[in-house]
C-alpha cells in the first residue's frame, strides 16, 4: 500500500532441535555385548572362535562386570573391527549388522544423507539402529529357545518391541522391552570357548661345533 511504513519480511520461526538425553552407558554396552556372545556361539566357529575374537569379547565382559563401561565399548569397538576382517566365515544375518568396516575417508557430500537436516538424519540414524536391535533381538532368541535355554517371559516382549518402533514417538517404550530382553539373557547365555593355540615348535639343539 503507497505510503505505508516499511515492515521486515515474516520469518518462520526456528523449531528448536528436542534435547537428546544420554542413556545409561551399560545399557548401551549390553546391547551390542549379548548379541556379540551369541555371534561367538554360532555353529559357523565350529565351537571355537579364535582368540584374536574371544579376546576383546572377554576383555568387554570383565570391565562390563566391573562397571567399566566406557572400557567395555572400547573392547567392543575392536571387536566389531575384527568381525569384518575378510579371514573369517562370513557372519549371517542379522549378526553381519555388528561388523564395523574401517573405510579410507570420503568427501561429506559422498554420503546420501549428508544434505539432512541435522534432525532428520539423527532420526534416520535412530530408526536403522533400532530397526537392527529388533533383529539381533530375535535371532538371539531364537538361538537361545533351539538350545534349550528359557527364553519364555522374553520373548512376548520381542512382539510389543516391534509393536512400539512401528508407532510414532515409540522409540522410548521400544527399548524398554528390548532392554529388558538383553538383561534376560545376559545372565544365562553360555560363554563362548575359545580356539586352542598350538605353541611353535621349539627349535632344534644346535649341534656343537667340531674343534
Amino acid at each position: 500500500m503507497p505510503g505505508a511504513p516499511n515492515s521486515p519480511p515474516k520469518t518462520t520461526p526456528e523449531v528448536p532441535a528436542a534435547t537428546v538425553v544420554p542413556e545409561p552407558p551399560e545399557k548401551v554396552a549390553l546391547r551390542r555385548l549379548v548379541p556379540m556372545r551369541v555371534t561367538l556361539l554360532l555353529d559357523m566357529w565350529k565351537g571355537a572362535p579364535s582368540p584374536d575374537l574371544t579376546g576383546p569379547f572377554e576383555k568387554a565382559e570383565a570391565a562390563f562386570a566391573q562397571g567399566d563401561f566406557a572400557a567395555a565399548l572400547t573392547s567392543l569397538d575392536r571387536l566389531s573391527v575384527r568381525f569384518a576382517e575378510p579371514r573369517w566365515p562370513i557372519i549371517p544375518e542379522p549378526f553381519r549388522s555388528l561388523r564395523v568396516f574401517i573405510f579410507a575417508p570420503m568427501p561429506p557430500h559422498w554420503n546420501p544423507d549428508h544434505a539432512l537436516p541435522p534432525p532428520e538424519k539423527d532420526a534416520k540414524k535412530a530408526r536403522k539402529t533400532a530397526e537392527e536391535q529388533l533383529a539381533l533381538a530375535r535371532g538371539c532368541l531364537d538361538w537361545a529357545a533351539a538350545h534349550s535355554i528359557d527364553t519364555a517371559e522374553l520373548t512376548p516382549k520381542l512382539e510389543v518391541a516391534a509393536t512400539h518402533l512401528a508407532e510414532p514417538g515409540g522409540l522410548a517404550a521400544f527399548y524398554e522391552q528390548i532392554d529388558a530382553i538383553w538383561s534376560g539373557l545376559h545372565g544365562r547365555l553360555p560363554a563362548p570357548k575359545s580356539a586352542t593355540v598350538r605353541p611353535a615348535p621349539a627349535a632344534a639343539a644346535a649341534e656343537p661345533e667340531e674343534a
